[in-house]
Formats: structure tokens, C-alpha cells, sequence
């Protein structure tokens, strides 16, 4: 049995090979797909930056998602981001997990922002939620490069009490 993560590779080489994603061969088409698999990845993201918010952040972030936006070049993007005092405070990006489907790609990725391109292979509800483990990953990511550029001092888990009962 194939991880989700070597499946979603796989998928993403087929689609490569035979100029489609999934059952979309036109720019029109891809966008539908792309407009409905990022309303099943929301769900998702959202949970996934709950999970790091409660274990690195003690709960004092908040979750923004952006909805399906068009690009200046006119691709699309939605983007769920993840804010806290001490990350604007230092003026740093949040920690991010973002769905884009560029203007001259042939097909959608995920990113952060500071975590490059992973295939976005989400045609329903199952495929949206295989994504959870790539989707945390990149969160972990993009926590990970945050501390690197600014600090620990970012990460209330280090810094205050723990809340009792955890």
C-alpha cells in the first residue's frame, strides 16, 4: 500500500505525462477543479493549524483563510494563514499553507510561505484529507524557518507556562 504522500507524487507524474489533472484537460476545467478542491482543503487546513497553534503556540494564534483569490497574472490562490502576538510583533510572516494554480502552470500546487511546491491532487473529500500529514509538514516547515530567521523566542511553548492540564 502506496503512502499518501508517494500516491499524490504519482498522481501529480501521471498528470505530467498525460497533459491532464485528474479529468480536466482545458485551463477552464483545472480552475473548476481547483476552486472546489480548495473549499474540501479547507476544512483540513484550518485543523492542521489549529494543531500546531495549540501545541506550539498555547492556543493564542488565530487561523485566517483568504478564499479562492485571483493573482495579479491570473492565477488563483487561497491561503490559510496562522498569526500570533509575538510573530507580529517580531514582523515576521505567519505560518501559511497555500493552494496556487499559477497563470502558466499545468497544474496546482500547496506551499507555505517559506516551504517550496508539493503536488495539490484534491478531487474530493478522501483527497483533500490524505493531505493532512503534507499539509502539517508544511506548517512544521514554515514554523521551523520562522524560529530559524528571527527566534525561539517566537514560540510561547518555550517561552510561557504551560497551560494547566496539558
Amino acid at each position: 500500500m502506496r503512502s499518501p504522500m508517494n500516491e499524490a507524487l504519482l498522481r501529480h507524474f501521471r498528470d505530467l505525462r498525460d497533459g491532464v489533472h485528474g479529468p480536466a484537460v482545458s485551463r477552464e476545467d483545472k480552475e473548476r477543479l481547483f476552486a472546489t478542491a480548495v473549499e474540501l482543503l479547507d476544512p483540513v487546513a484550518r485543523r492542521v493549524l489549529a494543531e500546531l497553534d495549540a501545541d506550539l503556540l498555547l492556543g493564542t494564534g488565530e487561523v485566517v483563510a483568504s478564499g479562492l483569490t485571483r493573482s495579479k497574472e491570473g492565477g488563483l490562490n487561497a491561503m490559510w494563514s496562522l498569526t500570533w502576538p509575538e510573530q507580529r510583533a517580531a514582523q515576521e510572516q505567519p505560518v501559511a499553507v497555500v493552494a496556487h494554480y499559477g497563470a502558466g502552470f499545468h497544474h496546482p500546487h500547496l506551499r507555505g510561505n517559506t516551504v517550496g511546491d508539493w503536488p495539490m491532487n484534491i478531487f474530493d473529500a478522501a483527497d483533500a484529507e490524505a493531505q493532512a500529514d503534507t499539509l502539517r509538514v508544511i506548517a512544521a516547515g514554515d514554523a521551523h524557518n520562522l524560529v530559524f530567521q528571527e527566534s525561539y523566542r517566537l514560540m510561547p511553548a518555550l517561552t510561557r507556562p504551560a497551560p494547566t492540564g496539558r
